[in-house]
């Protein structure tokens, strides 16, 4: 990327109040006492990295986890005035923090909101409270509401909702239900998934074990579709495969990431792409406090080299050129606009068609990938198969 070419920043907050069920991100329940000296180590850290993209501007921020609205304010404050005296953060960047509904209301929202967020990502999930329950959320539906209109009321003018659907046992009109009334509530953006069952978590557990069932693959489907039908007629524009947004509400943060720019990752397995290289922090939190105190700040210079001496850093991927164009690739057609053919060929100096010729004549075939307006995007049926557009397009 250009010196001057835009970085963004993810951090991540470990924490939460309770593990759900269903979730394999990198968060611990009842580690409270290490907030404090996390909250050290990821202002450390942000100083470790800031002469590496000085002179970049920070356009994206996104406080991410677990839960970060388990930080005490205080914390939130602290973050937010190391990362605008260490970086360059433009004026009407995007700062988004993920918060849970039952761990933060309206002063709590008033307080990060003039500290610098000026986005919210809520985890709603669900508006059933028997669903909800089965998730191992913490809130019920009522709280959900609640916790919206004082996140409204304190000032918050952009509010992501998280949904999921395909519910071990969910019938599909709860699943309408839930969409109808998030969109009562008329949110600027919402982000719908698809309940995946990742191993090593309680869900996958208990379906190993017949306890609940899992997820009915015909019936995501089916929710699906409703679910574009229902948020297009509200006039949410579907930007990208589980993302939808009113007019220029689309979450700036992930365009990084669906872009296939950089963006550095801070905190206990955060994952970052800079300079060539995809990597990871060290995933134990107590691990990540004591091996960012223990790195001594490397000069600036070869990647490599500096990813070598950040001794938080435990996984490093070299991006060979073959692998940067099939990310950028497969990345861009998770998005409804999908990639631009000319913007690959000035990123890369070869076309698109060029390189891909023999998969983009297969999968156009195939009906799963079409061309219009110098962009080749998924079609309908793509988007129920992209994973097998998807690995036809990864170097052998």
């Amino acid at each position: 990327m250009p010196a001057s070419a835009p970085v963004s920043l993810y951090l991540h907050v470990p924490f939460c109040s309770l593990k759900c069920s269903y979730c394999d991100f990198n968060s611990y329940a009842k580690l409270d006492d290490l907030v404090p000296a996390f909250v050290g180590a990821l202002c450390a850290e942000l100083a470790l990295w800031a002469p590496h993209v000085a002179g970049r501007p920070v356009e994206t921020v996104f406080f991410g986890g677990g839960t970060p609205s388990l930080l005490p304010l205080s914390d939130v404050q602290r973050i937010m005035s190391a990362l605008r005296g260490l970086y360059d953060v433009v004026p009407n960047a995007e700062v988004t923090l993920e918060a849970n509904p039952g761990t933060a209301g309206r002063e709590y929202f008033a307080g990060i909101l003039a500290a610098g967020a000026n986005r919210l990502s809520l985890g709603f999930q669900s508006m059933h409270d028997d669903e909800l329950a089965a998730l191992d959320r913490i809130h019920n539906a009522a709280e959900a509401v609640q916790c919206y209109r004082e996140a409204r009321e304190a000032g918050f003018g952009r509010i992501n909702l998280d949904l999921i659907y395909g519910l071990p046992d969910q019938p599909v009109a709860s699943w309408q239900d839930t969409v109808d009334r998030a969109l009562d509530l008329a949110p600027e953006h919402i982000s719908a998934y698809a309940l995946t069952v990742e191993d090593g978590t309680k869900l996958a557990y208990d379906i190993e074990h017949g306890t609940v069932l899992g997820p009915d693959g015909d019936l995501q489907a089916e929710m699906y579709e409703w679910t574009q039908g229902r948020l297009a007629a509200a006039g949410y524009h579907h930007y990208e495969i589980s993302n939808w947004a009113l007019p220029d509400e689309e979450c700036k943060h992930n365009l990084v990431y669906w872009r296939n720019s950089e963006w550095l990752g801070l905190g206990p397995g955060a994952h970052s792409h800079w300079g060539g290289f995809r990597f990871a922090d060290v995933f134990s939190p107590k691990q990540y406090v004591r091996l960012v105190s223990d790195t001594t700040p490397p000069p600036v210079g070869d990647p490599a080299s500096v990813l070598e001496a950040m001794r938080q850093v435990t996984f490093i991927d070299p991006q060979p050129r073959e692998l940067q164009m099939a990310d950028t690739a497969i990345l861009a057609l998770r998005l409804n606009d999908g990639l631009d053919l000319a913007a690959f060929a000035q990123r890369f100096g070869e076309r698109f068609e060029d390189v891909y010729s023999p998969v983009l004549a297969e999968t156009t075939e195939l009906g799963l990938l079409e061309r219009a307006n110098g962009r080749v995007r998924l079609t309908d049926r793509g988007r129920y198969l992209a994973n097998e557009v998807f690995m036809r397009l990864l170097p052998d």
